[in-house]
């Protein structure tokens, strides 16, 4: 049976930690007489997926303070916006009829931020006749799993219609399960009866409330919250779900278990305003497992069944220890809708299987926790696991559809990754710092097609260097990292995934990199988003078929963040390693599998197979990816296909590399640099 030990204390600080990433939103509504002037603020928040080499395409929320919130679309050409200011259209919404539209101007796109000003004019509704100017607005774009826009100034709205608003209605801009986070549109998206959930949006509550955590010593979990209220309805069924908290941009609660299974709308409302209805699909079973730092994804929270001690990087997991996984979505549980209960506790069997570092886990419990929404699942790590910081772990219910996936801290004391030249004591003070300076270098050759077809491709060479600042929190989650032995996959909907991490790029000065042949390059500085990025296209057959040693030297830089002088070698592999089916991954039956094999490639190296897709899902446009690690002397690996199935059905590639084990260089001023070749096969891929 399950250790419910520590359950009141895990209980709060998983929801704890998830408020922790989010800020109070000062929201206040107002009455404004017509033809008044109103100083306001407009901001704009969106998240952008490459489309093309030459755009990005973003959406999100614009706010007037005061006066509205609704929609934000823009493209950005890639080509033109270093040199020439980008038209910038926005939608905005107050009350149920108002808007207004207007155009943004930002440039230096590529040197993350850019000045603008805005427009409005026109508008329909109660702010019909709206006119206003925002003259001077600041921009800013930031990488880190995809591109982030903001920009926000000060101007002057009159409103020119009639009437007076009482504020903007909420705006629903998610709906997710609290811990897996998966953004909709994906097969795992669902959320399951009985779960925590959590909705992210604008003007959902009392913006001047606190927002705190419900206290059981109070009674059930409310309906209502800060002047909040939700309702979900399937067909002709409504129910009413119960708040743990809420504030202006985010709710959260759990689903009443008896809402059926279906296609689902819901509706916040606050103030005397309603939300648009928002769409969701409500399934019998969808488990969101919880991850370090609220991210749901990256390393996950487990903890022992006996002592309930919290595993991490530097206590890391023994193979054969039973431990207790958190989260929620294994299925409907009336008895703790809205009460904390250890009465009546019976297994919910929401998960047929639990995979870890690829192999088939023994599960011994799988039911509630004793609080609203929060499950445990007890499993014990098979004793022939495969040791490392990062080790996959991923459910799949008997429908074959998986939760989001994580990763677990394998070994005894302190967890090591050798292929990676990392362990639990770097990965522990690198995510103990509040910024890491990181670099790395790194020699490939790439053999990838060069037209839709596939049917033709090209060998490129390339010697490159990314230097960055990022924030000590990415280290301590580890997301999108896997050990050798197992696979992961990073799903991104329209509205992004949740992030934590911020880029600043590092000045390493000049870079240059020596060749076996003793040929002697310097590579190109440039800035992207927060990356300082240093590259040459080697001339061809510069990395020989023989492998050899290629050095790089560099002269550090002078403007802050900087680093000093270094100088670096690695030995490329030798034979270099041949995929021998790519013919197969032409074309990808998600539910099969995909096979792949391989010859050739240095003793000791290791292999990654990765993949993605993207496509427009009910609507919604999304992209999967995946990625996979062998030891090169395996000769095969069979990519899962509860892996394959997250990938939407569409278009996308497949690509196997090998690589060099991981080396570390030194240079003052520099937290991690790391070392490494490799070679990459990819081919244009149909995922049906």
């Amino acid at each position: 049976m399950q250790n419910r030990r520590n359950t009141d204390k895990i209980a709060n600080g998983l929801m704890i930690r998830i408020l922790a990433g989010f800020t109070l939103a000062m929201l206040a509504c107002f009455g404004a007489q017509a033809a008044t002037p109103t100083n306001t603020t407009i901001t704009v928040n969106a998240t952008g997926s490459l489309g093309s080499s030459s755009a990005i395409a973003f959406t999100g929320t614009a706010i007037l303070t005061n006066l509205g919130s609704g929609t934000f679309s823009a493209n950005a050409n890639l080509t033109t916006l270093t040199t020439t200011p980008t038209p910038f259209t926005i939608t905005l919404t107050s009350g149920t009829t108002g808007t207004l539209t207007g155009t943004i101007a930002l440039g230096n796109f590529l040197t993350n931020t850019g000045n603008g000003s805005a427009t409005i004019t026109g508008g329909t509704g109660n702010l019909s006749g709206s006119i206003g100017s925002f003259p001077s607005l600041t921009g800013s774009v930031v990488v880190s799993t995809s591109f982030t826009l903001t920009f926000t100034g000060s101007g002057t709205i009159t409103i020119g219609g009639g009437g007076t608003t009482t504020g903007p209605p909420p705006t629903i801009t998610q709906i997710l399960n609290n811990y897996g986070l998966v953004p909709a549109g994906f097969t795992n998206s669902g959320i399951a009866q009985g779960s925590l959930f959590i909705i992210k949006g604008s003007n959902l509550a009392d913006p001047n409330a606190q927002a705190v955590l419900w206290q059981f010593k109070d009674g059930p979990l409310p309906t209502t919250s800060n002047g909040a209220s939700v309702k979900v309805t399937v067909g002709s069924t409504t129910t009413i779900p119960a708040f743990y908290y809420s504030f202006a941009s985010q709710l959260a609660l759990v689903l009443p278990s008896n809402t059926p299974v279906g296609n689902a709308t819901l509706t916040v409302s606050y103030n005397g305003q309603t939300s648009s209805p928002a769409a969701f699909q409500v399934v019998q079973s969808a488990m969101g497992f919880d991850a370090y730092y609220g991210t749901g994804s990256g390393l996950g929270v487990a903890t022992n069944n006996n002592t309930g001690a919290l595993y991490n990087y530097t206590n890391s997991i023994q193979p054969g220890t039973t431990v207790v996984l958190w989260g929620s979505g294994l299925g409907a549980d009336p008895t703790r809708d809205t009460n904390y209960s250890t009465s009546n506790i019976s297994q919910i069997m929401g998960l047929s299987h639990i995979y870890i570092g690829g192999l088939d886990s023994n599960i011994l419990y799988q039911g509630p926790s004793g609080y609203p929404g929060l499950n445990q699942v007890n499993v014990t790590v098979p004793a022939g696991v495969a040791p490392g910081c990062n080790v996959s772990l991923v459910g799949v219910n008997a429908a074959g559809v998986p939760t989001n996936f994580l990763t677990l801290p394998i070994g005894n004391g302190v967890c090591s990754d050798p292929a990676f030249g990392t362990n639990g004591n770097t990965l522990s003070t690198l995510s103990g710092q509040t910024t890491v300076n990181s670099g790395d270098l790194f020699v490939f050759q790439d053999i990838a097609p060069v037209n839709s077809t596939g049917t033709a491709s090209q060998t490129i060479d390339i010697a490159e260097g990314v230097f960055d600042r990022v924030t000590g929190s990415s280290y301590g989650s580890s997301s999108g990292s896997v050990s050798v032995g197992g696979c992961i996959v990073t799903e991104t909907g329209v509205s992004g995934t949740i992030t934590t991490v911020t880029t600043t790029p590092i000045d390493a000065g000049t870079i240059t990199v020596t060749q076996p042949s003793g040929t002697t390059t310097t590579l190109t500085s440039s800035t992207l988003a927060g990356l300082g990025l240093y590259y040459a296209q080697l001339a061809a057959g510069a990395i020989p078929t023989s492998g050899g040693t290629f050095t790089f030297k560099g002269s550090g830089g002078s403007v802050s963040p900087f680093i000093g002088p270094f100088t670096a070698s690695l030995t490329f592999p030798n034979p270099i390693l041949n995929w021998t089916n790519s013919n197969n991954a032409a074309t990808v039956t998600r539910s099969s599998g995909l096979p792949i094999t391989w010859t050739g490639g240095s003793s000791g190296t290791y292999v990654i197979m990765s993949g993605s897709s993207s496509a427009t899902t009910s609507g919604q446009s999304v992209s999967g990816s995946y990625v996979c690690i062998a030891p090169v002397s395996a000769g095969s690996f069979t990519v899962p296909s509860y892996v394959l199935g997250t990938l939407p059905a569409g278009t996308g590639t497949t690509s196997v590399s090998n690589y060099t084990p991981y080396q570390t260089f030194t240079a003052s001023g520099l937290d991690y640099g790391t070392l490494f070749g490799g070679t990459s096969q990819s081919v244009n891929t149909t995922y049906n």
